[in-house]
């Protein structure tokens, strides 16, 4: 496995987009590459590996070297904090993280409760804002947290507010604007650096195609 460089990408629509990035920087990726349902791909004839996860592992193989390089949203960067660098931003899967809650809410005075798949983002954005809040991990579905009284408020991904519009929510404020990113192993950026810094090089030139 020396000469093969595996990469981790989140399923979904990270993947398809990265995808399309790979063969515009010239990677020749089967059709039915994006089909597939394997969790493990191998493309010989680019000497790569894709593992394909969940976004939040993403960033777990490559700090431990099963991968040597990930992409990975910048929410994800910002919620597990992991021993990666951070080499590129991608400009793809466009988005930002917002605080959101149902219209005209009533907010306890004391510590209001906010509901989120971000713990650490949300506990050190309303701490920056000088609010006590208490924190209520979820991981999936956060919108149903205000409609069922769990939570006043929200911290979710907001891609085109569609999500928060169907289910009676509104977006109240903006926290930070979302990319992907492509993060490499500290250990495998000296180990197959050629690959990796030619990998980097084909992307850029896509990015500012």
């Amino acid at each position: 496995m020396k000469d093969i460089l595996t990469i981790a990408m989140p399923k979904g629509r990270i993947f398809e987009e990265a995808a399309d990035m790979l063969r515009k920087a010239g990677y020749q990726l089967p059709p039915e590459f994006d089909e597939s349902r394997k969790l493990i791909l191998d493309v010989p004839n680019e000497k790569i590996r894709f593992i394909l996860a969940k976004p939040m592992d993403v960033v777990t193989y490559v700090e431990h070297g099963v991968a040597d390089v990930g992409i990975a949203g910048k929410d994800v960067m910002l919620e597990e904090e992991r021993d990666v660098y951070e080499v590129l931003d991608l400009k793809i899967s466009e988005c930002y993280l917002a605080v959101a809650g149902l219209p005209d809410t009533k907010i306890n005075d004391v510590a209001p409760k906010i509901a989120t798949k971000y713990p650490k983002v949300a506990s050190s954005y309303f701490r920056e804002q000088g609010e006590q809040v208490e924190i209520i991990k979820l991981n999936g579905s956060i919108e149903l947290a205000p409609l069922i009284g769990l939570a006043e408020r929200i911290v979710d991904i907001v891609s085109t507010g569609r999500t928060l519009k169907e289910n009676g929510l509104v977006e109240l404020e903006q926290i930070c604007h979302i990319t992907s990113r492509l993060i490499v192993n500290p250990v495998s950026y000296r180990m197959k650096d050629e690959p990796i810094d030619e990998l980097v090089e084909r992307l850029s030139k896509v990015i500012g195609g």
